[in-house]
């Protein structure tokens, strides 16, 4: 155990989000706006600095290394 302190509500409620599989186009957008009350883009912000943050690699440690991947591979392309 670390001596950091918790994630928030919003953070795990963030990597929960980010672990749902999602039906069709827009779904996930809408869960998004319903269920955290933000917009997609703050979403998107928020958990590109979490996954940076050693407390949500504690946490949830398979969602933020497969989302480090999918970006690390984004960027690869560019």
């Amino acid at each position: 155990m670390t001596d950091h302190p918790p994630l928030s509500d919003r953070d795990r409620a963030l990597l929960a989000l980010e672990r749902r599989s999602w039906a069709g186009p827009g779904a996930k957008e809408r869960a998004i706006r319903e269920e955290l009350g933000m917009s997609p883009v703050r979403y998107y912000q928020l958990l590109n600095a979490l996954i940076e943050d050693v407390r949500a690699l504690e946490e949830d440690p398979v969602t933020v290394n497969r989302l480090r991947a999918v970006r690390a591979a984004r960027r690869a392309r560019r």
